[in-house]
């Protein structure tokens, strides 16, 4: 409804982990404040590898799409203020980025998992956040 207020939650990511045989992956953030709740996000193997490497700070010898973007925003001097996941419609995840640039503020409808790993790739990683009402789901 037009008005309403979206309480959002800081969440980190706990953990990525892989079931190769069904070709997925799952994504587990953890509430960064009591009380503490999960969010156990689907994704593809690639995006579990990529949210797993931009987690760890490991950086390949050819950049991934997601570095080059990291790479393009620095560039650009844009940067992600926070990374929202701010519903979920028939089990699809819905996400976006809040970026500011020398333009202003721009925000980008794009998938959970480009928003987590972009904000992970940021100098400073940008706030990860997640709507109440899916938490509380």
């Amino acid at each position: 409804m037009a008005g309403d207020t979206v309480n959002f939650r800081v969440v980190r990511v706990a953990s990525v982990d892989y079931d190769f045989s069904a070709g997925a992956a799952v994504v587990h953030l953890r509430e960064a404040e009591a009380p503490g709740r999960s969010l156990w996000l689907p994704v593809a193997l690639p995006d579990a590898t990529a949210i797993f490497q931009a987690s760890q700070r490991i950086v390949g010898r050819r950049p991934t799409s997601s570095e080059l973007t990291a790479t393009l925003l620095r560039e650009l001097q844009a940067d992600i203020i926070a990374a929202r996941i701010v519903r979920v419609d028939g089990g699809v995840y819905y996400a976006e980025l809040d970026v500011m640039s020398t333009r202003g503020r721009r925000v980008l409808d794009c998938r959970p998992s480009d928003a987590i790993t972009l904000a992970l790739r940021q100098i400073v990683p940008a706030p990860l956040l997640v709507a109440e009402t899916i938490l509380a789901g």
